[in-house]
Parts: structure tokens; sequence; C-alpha cells
């Protein structure tokens, strides 16, 4: 079984999921445009030939989905995004710093990438495309947190 979280945007699907194979270093395997789509899609006004219906990308044995939605389609995706996060776990805290700042850039820190009573580094975002993210180190079996 794999468990893939799937993402809408409003005509930035292609820039977020450009941008999200560069920070993590993924490959985008999938990036449909509506334009491409056979005849008879009830989706067809020239201002989203460019959006994609679906796109895909490959990071080692994980993926994201993604689409771009209209408010006519998907009422909501205009609105704050709320309920859930993509969470990316390592067990380098160097690497989850890295993923934190790249992700975080043109978007806002929620809670800072820092130690806590679990994890030796652990931050979360809402990223530039309104994506919340969490970034989480697992520690070691010998970490243990500082006394403060």
């Amino acid at each position: 079984m794999k468990i893939v979280t799937s993402l809408s945007f409003r005509g930035e699907c292609r820039a977020a999921f450009d941008f999200y194979a560069q920070v993590l270093g993924g490959k985008i395997t999938a990036a449909i445009p509506y334009g491409d789509a056979p005849p008879g899609m009830p989706i067809t006004d020239e201002k989203y030939k460019t959006w994609l219906m679906h796109c895909w990308l490959e990071v080692g044995d994980q993926a994201l989905m993604g689409a771009d939605m209209d408010t006519a389609w998907a009422p909501n995706v205009d609105k704050p995004k709320n309920g859930f996060d993509v969470t990316l776990h390592t067990g380098d805290k160097a690497e989850g710093q890295r993923w934190f700042d790249q992700l975080g850039a043109g978007g806002r820190a929620v809670m800072p990438f820092s130690e806590t009573f679990w994890s030796p580094g652990f931050g979360s975002l809402v990223d530039k495309f309104g994506i919340p993210w969490m970034i989480n180190t697992i520690p070691a079996a010998d970490w243990k947190p500082a006394q403060g």
C-alpha cells in the first residue's frame, strides 16, 4: 500500500511541483495540462489550458500528487489549507533544517525549526503556495533533549 497526499492549487501546480522537486530532490513523472484532455471533458475554458489536471512527483519511494482546481469545481480551493500537513521525516537534523529553510522561503514559519522534547529538530511552516508542512528529525536511539 502507498498513501499519497494530493495537493490542490489555483494555477500554480506546475510552479509548486517544480519547487518541491528542487527542494526534495525528486522527479516529476507526470504533468498533464487540461489542454491535453480528451474531447468531451467538461473543463474547456481556454484560461485553464495550461493548468495541470494531474501532476505526480516521485521522491525516493514516496510521492506527492497535485492538480489545479478552480472555485467552480472545488469551492474551498481558494481558502487557507486546514486540517493537514505534508510531513517530512529525516534522521539528519541538517537536512531537516535545509528542508525547513528552503520550503519556508517566501512563506511563513508556524513553529521555528528547533529542538523539542521529542526531536533534535522540528518545525512547521506554510510555504509560498499556501501548503502546510511539518519537518521532523527522527532522534537517534541515544538522543536526549537538552536540559533547560
